[in-house]
């Protein structure tokens, strides 16, 4: 009789053992199946990040890489460009790793970007292009950051015309670097533009007399949609691209810190 008793309740909890069973698996099935799920969305994401900074034209790029660039430099006032310098500047040109290549003789090649003063602030950026080279017992090859200082209208005036070359059409000379080192020079008086190098971690004034700055067309066309005339876009008279924001937040930030401390002085 015994027997019979727990016979009939093992029949009868059978069911319910089997209901439970199923319940877990399929509760474990759908576990797997978000934790897989919330894997592959969180890779996607990570791929769609990654081949959308693959993807930018190389002019975007460029233009985050000029911005980093100031950064680095106006960050270190010490060694860098005097405030000065930059709170007098009318337009300011940066190439981000310029190739510097010597044999015999000098030869440069890069592009950047440009931007000048305009009765509203700074203007959108325009894409330049800086060939030439410089004669002189010179052997070795090394990519170089290079910023250039348009410092009154008539450089200003020369970079309108979308190509001139300096010590030519616009006289230049290697900028004066540190927060003492403009008070004893003429800059001010003689220099159309002032030119920087930084190299393996070293700022320098550099001399670059020969040196070609012109309009790069194909990269203005890739930024704007289109080909927009140099003065048009440096006059202030188009609106800065969205890719272009690092790059203006920053050259606004230090030129603001720089006429705050030249008032202060």
């Amino acid at each position: 009789m015994r027997f019979l008793r727990i016979f009939l309740a093992a029949i009868l909890l059978a069911p319910s053992l089997t209901v439970l069973s199923w319940t877990q698996e399929t509760n474990t099935q759908e576990t797997n199946t978000k934790e897989e799920t919330n894997t592959k969305d969180k890779t996607a994401k990570f791929e769609t990040k990654t081949d959308e900074t693959k993807s930018q034209p190389d002019v975007v790029k460029r233009l985050d890489n000029s911005a980093s660039v100031l950064n680095e430099i106006m960050e270190t006032p010490d060694k860098g460009i005097p405030t000065d310098v930059f709170a007098d500047a009318k337009c300011i040109i940066v190439v981000p790793s310029m190739i510097h290549i010597a044999v015999g003789f000098g030869g440069r090649h890069g592009k950047g970007v440009s931007t000048c003063r305009t009765a509203n602030g700074w203007s959108a950026p325009a894409p330049i292009s800086i060939t030439g080279g410089s004669w002189g017992l010179q052997l070795g090859g090394q990519a170089i950051d290079l910023v250039m200082l348009v410092m009154n209208q008539k450089g200003m005036d020369h970079l309108l015309s979308s190509k001139f070359k300096i010590g030519a059409e616009a006289s230049g000379a290697a900028g004066p670097v540190g927060r003492q080192a403009a008070a004893g020079t003429d800059w001010k008086m003689k220099a159309e533009v002032l030119t920087y190098s930084r190299a393996r971690g070293l700022f320098a004034g550099i001399n670059l007399n020969g040196a070609s700055i012109k309009q790069d067309r194909d990269e203005t066309a890739v930024l704007y949609g289109k080909i927009i005339p140099f003065q048009t876009i440096l006059s202030g008279k188009v609106q800065p691209p969205s890719a272009s924001e690092t790059f203006m937040a920053t050259v606004h930030k230090y030129s603001n810190v720089a006429a705050e401390k030249k008032q202060g002085e």
